[in-house]
């Protein structure tokens, strides 16, 4: 008896370890998200694997030009290097901007969520 609770014991600890990483958080792909920029909406597509985000890209906007770059740059960048939204910083002078891409990084990230 002791026996064969012993195997049964055991073949749970091995499956448990079967489920994977833990770390995934996202089914991988592309996702698109929209934000409230100053001169209308803010698109980004987010690309995800299963447990970080890979690229974010802004692919359309009606921002000001001249202002809105600095943002336009900075900011993805940031939200990869930080894996997420939290604690990225805007840019000043492109706040809204700013703002309106980690809204719609957020709204993406949210399709993505497992």
């Amino acid at each position: 008896m002791m026996k064969k609770l012993l195997v049964a014991l055991m073949a749970c600890v091995l499956l448990a370890g079967c489920g994977g990483s833990g770390d995934e958080k996202y089914t991988a792909g592309t996702y698109t998200g929209t934000g409230k920029g100053n001169n209308g909406d803010v698109t980004v597509e987010v690309t995800v694997d299963a447990s970080k985000i890979t690229e974010v890209k802004v692919t359309d906007h009606a921002e000001t030009a001249g202002i809105c770059e600095a943002a336009i740059e900075k900011v993805p960048a940031a939200i990869v290097e930080a894996n997420g939204t939290e604690g990225v910083e805007t840019v000043s002078g492109a706040t809204n901007t700013s703002k309106a891409i980690i809204s719609a990084v957020d709204a993406a990230l949210a399709e993505a969520a497992k």
